[in-house]
């Protein structure tokens, strides 16, 4: 893994397989804490994630953003109560 990003969040990528990455968010950077983050590829499929989410009835806590540092995103609330970042890199 190699460090794409420092601020705000630290990306590791890896450089062999550039969809395999971790990013890691400072605590108080955002509310509600996802327990994890799914990376879908491509900000059209963050969006149908999203008309999904919404279509079953599902919980969304954070809504569909274009945020600064380059991705788009939502959080959605599982049925056990596990928060799910679902993102894409803005390309």
């Amino acid at each position: 893994m190699q460090v794409t990003m420092e601020d705000p969040v630290l990306d590791l990528q890896s450089p062999e397989h550039p969809s395999a990455e971790l990013i890691i968010g400072a605590q108080e950077m955002q509310e509600p804490q996802p327990s994890f983050g799914v990376d879908v590829g491509e900000p059209a499929a963050v969006d149908a994630a999203h008309a999904e989410a919404v279509r079953r009835g599902l919980r969304v806590v954070y809504p569909l953003t274009d945020e600064p540092w380059g991705v788009r995103r939502f959080f959605v609330e599982d049925p056990g109560g596990t928060i799910v970042n679902v993102l894409a890199h803005i390309t």
